[in-house]
């Protein structure tokens, strides 16, 4: 069973409705004993890092991510639920992010001839041997909607990456830990197959 941590913070039922379609018992929750006895664990999310960062320590998640993360249970972070899982965010100067992986989140730089927020189609540079994409070939496309952007401490944690005024970390794998900027839940025909990889763990 795949529990889907619900704390206020948007694309849930999106994320839901991916994994439904893929044949995947899965649960919409914020109950502590279900998160902890899932197969795999999804923090989705839409918003700003420091709201989100409230609604966790709100609903007593914060240690029940990190006491899943650290068991080795397989753990996807998506969009905001990746930049959840680093340090800290320019978006929220001194909220304490999730600390689970090594780096920090920053926002893209102005540039004339470039909206921001990011939205849209970026195609992915992807690293040989990235769990999340094994059977999808280089530069597939997915889809983006952000103003800040990961730096990855260590470059190998990074399992994708893409372009977008500055260079992006895409996604990232790190022992038992996934995490992806973009939303594989509204990416055409790539998304499930991420999301089918992430299952098969």
């Amino acid at each position: 069973m795949i529990a889907i941590i619900d704390y206020d913070a948007g694309n849930l039922k999106s994320v839901e409705k991916a994994l439904l379609f893929l044949g995947q018992e899965c649960v919409v929750t914020r109950d502590p004993e279900t998160i902890l006895g899932a197969d795999k664990v999804i923090l989705p999310g839409v918003g700003a890092f420091g709201d989100a960062m409230e609604k966790l320590h709100r609903f007593g998640l914060v240690d029940v991510i990190r006491q899943v993360t650290a068991a080795g249970t397989p753990f996807l972070g998506i969009c905001l639920g990746l930049q959840l899982l680093f340090r800290s965010s320019d978006e929220s100067p001194g909220v304490e992010g999730l600390g689970v992986l090594d780096g920090e989140i920053v926002s893209i730089p102005p540039k004339e001839g470039y909206k921001i927020p990011h939205m849209g189609w970026n195609s992915l540079k992807i690293r040989e041997g990235a769990g999340l994409f094994q059977g999808i070939g280089q530069d597939p496309y997915v889809y983006f909607v952000h103003s800040y952007y990961l730096k990855a401490d260590h470059p190998e944690d990074v399992a994708a990456t893409t372009e977008y005024i500055v260079p992006i970390h895409a996604s990232v794998e790190h022992g038992n830990v996934f995490a992806c900027q973009f939303h594989p839940e509204k990416s055409g025909d790539i998304g499930p197959q991420i999301l089918k990889n992430f299952c098969d763990l």
